[in-house]
């Protein structure tokens, strides 16, 4: 049979709720209403479908103070992390939300309303305490720390919730399953003993054998249950990693493995984050659960260290078992054995062995490069999802943004540059100028600092919108400030490449130049704020390229810029 949820009953809202749906339903029509974030409305729904039992809504401030300091609530129940509702101290203010107000909350991304909340608790918290106590270190290099002092809004708001809706999803819909649809479907499988995996990567053959050993060892079945909610900035989407675990289910032996999704934030903060993953898959019913190698650990520190020692995690879990009552599996890293074809933990394999790995970094670069993965690693079904979500870099888009005064020539090789790339062929070239964006895009801005870094943020979309759909974008704008370019460069590299070049043509030249006698107008103080003359151009601090096309032809710096493509493999045939 499943396992007992945490405190004893599963906190199933819905199924509580229900019989009052209606009622709570014409309610919150009327009630103030606060919009959640994507990290809240993970955290609603797990609190609403029992994910988190015992809780029954977001921590109130003795709460939050227990669980800090304790990893317990008041009443001595293990939890570890903090839960809570974050609200801008003006927005409770302009909506009149007190503690006694009851408030509606609503999903995002469709404005539904999914639950009311009876605010009992208001309160601020220190959160270098916070950070300290929870994630072990006051340290924006962790992305949990990150968001708490960027992203968290300065009030928390606490009470009971009452469930009026689920949250409404359009993905993979038939293995998104509840506590109570989990539970219901080990009883209809009759599975007795199950293995709970948590996992926020793709997997591969190292991670089929950790599961199947696990499996044998404690003799139980296999809940793969990978978390489709946040994870860390910079991991492979939910829609990839789930066609892989779709494509891996097959391997194990019939009966053996059940997929079912998790629309969890995680914060990875290791050895609590752990604890916490194994209250969870309890209250989905399971009776073991795997801790791996730094378990959710977020990486590097901001001194280049460990945040979380490898197996801290699952030392904190074993010390807290017998009142987790669900058996923890810790594992070592496998690693494979070419003489031997199989995979073994790393503490078992005999000195001397020869052994094989493939880092993240490396399988990452990998997929980048087109680099042969090799089948000991992983199924070919896996590595053609992967590659076909981390194309190769000539099926890659980039940017090339050239940024320089008005008439330094960055327009003349932008349209040079597009007639070279539509002569390489291979994929769509787009050219924004900056004339025809501020016509098209930004017609209604002026140009103090503000506006100009709207109308270059602007640009930076479509140039990342255009590299992410594969196409080479070629933009030349002034963007005279390093600031919006850099955010520039942040979007667009997250999709595909970015080059900088700096068109640093001088000023004298650039009056020359000008046969619109905008500069003249500039100097004679017909036009304010003209970037070169009373504005401040800042040069780029790390452009990939500088030209001027006083000492370079305008055909060598397009030919320079071809070169840079082909040295990273965007153009090319290696």
């Amino acid at each position: 049979m499943a396992n007992t949820p945490h405190g004893g009953i599963l906190k199933d809202l819905y199924a509580r709720d229900e019989s009052k749906q209606a009622t709570l339903q014409v309610e919150a029509e009327s009630l103030p209403t606060l919009t959640l974030t994507e990290r809240q409305l993970c955290d609603l729904e797990l609190i609403l479908n029992g994910g988190f039992s015992p809780l029954e809504g977001f921590l109130t401030k003795e709460e939050y103070d227990s669980v800090i300091k304790n990893m317990r609530l008041p009443d001595g129940t293990l939890w570890t992390m903090p839960i809570y509702l974050d609200v801008d101290r003006t927005e409770l203010d302009r909506l009149g939300v007190s503690t006694g107000s009851r408030v509606a909350l609503r999903d995002p991304r469709d404005d539904q309303v999914l639950a009311i909340l009876t605010v009992t608790s208001e309160f601020q918290v220190d959160r270098a305490v916070e950070a300290e106590a929870v994630y072990g270190a006051n340290d924006q290099a962790h992305p949990a720390v990150q968001y708490l002092f960027q992203s968290t809004r300065d009030t928390y708001v606490g009470g009971p919730l009452e469930a009026v809706n689920a949250p409404q999803h359009h993905d993979y819909v038939a293995i998104r399953r509840s506590p109570a649809e989990v539970r219901t479907l080990f009883k209809k499988l009759n599975w007795t003993r199950v293995v709970a995996f948590q996992t926020r990567n793709p997997m591969h053959r190292a991670h089929r054998e950790l599961t199947v050993r696990a499996a044998r060892m404690r003799h139980a079945n296999v809940l793969i249950q990978p978390v489709v909610g946040l994870t860390k900035p910079g991991d492979i989407d939910h829609f990839t990693r789930v066609r892989v675990y779709q494509a891996i289910m097959p391997k194990y032996p019939n009966g053996m493995a059940q997929l079912s999704l998790l629309p969890l934030a995680m914060r990875m903060g290791g050895p609590r984050e752990a604890v916490w993953h194994a209250i969870i898959r309890k209250n989905f019913g399971a009776t073991h659960f795997i801790v791996g190698r730094d378990h959710a650990g977020p990486g590097k520190n901001s001194a280049g260290q460990d945040f979380y020692g490898p197996y801290e995690a699952q030392e904190l879990v074993l010390r807290y078992r017998d009142e987790l009552d669900i058996e923890v599996v810790p594992f070592q890293m496998l690693t494979y054995l070419p003489e031997t074809d199989e995979y073994m933990p790393i503490n078992e394999v005999p000195e001397g062995t020869k052994t094989l790995n493939i880092s993240g970094t490396e399988l990452r670069r990998r997929l980048k490069t087109g680099a042969p993965i090799p089948e000991w690693f992983s199924y070919p079904e896996v590595v053609r999802i992967l590659r076909e979500a981390n194309p190769p870099r000539d099926k890659q888009g980039f940017t090339v943004f050239l940024t320089g005064l008005h008439a330094s020539g960055k327009e003349a090789i932008a349209r040079a540059l597009q007639v070279a790339l539509n002569q390489e062929g291979g994929r769509s070239v787009s050219l924004l100028l900056g004339e025809t964006i501020r016509h098209e895009l930004s017609s209604e801005l002026g140009f103090t600092k503000r506006e100009r870094d709207i109308n270059v943020g602007r640009i930076g979309f479509v140039a990342a919108e255009l590299t992410r759909a594969g196409a080479a974008c070629i933009a030349a704008p002034i963007a005279p400030y390093n600031d919006a370019r850099q955010l520039v460069k942040t979007q667009v590299s997250k999709s595909g490449g970015f080059y900088l070049v700096h068109v640093a043509t001088p000023l004298e030249a650039c009056i020359k130049n000008d046969r619109s006698g905008v500069y003249q107008r500039a100097i004679d103080g017909e036009i304010k704020g003209f970037t070169g003359i009373d504005d401040v151009y800042e040069n780029p601090e790390n452009p990939d390229l500088v030209a001027d096309i006083t000492k370079t032809a305008i055909s060598q710096i397009v030919h320079e810029i071809i070169l840079l493509l082909e040295r990273d493999g965007y153009i090319g045939d290696r």
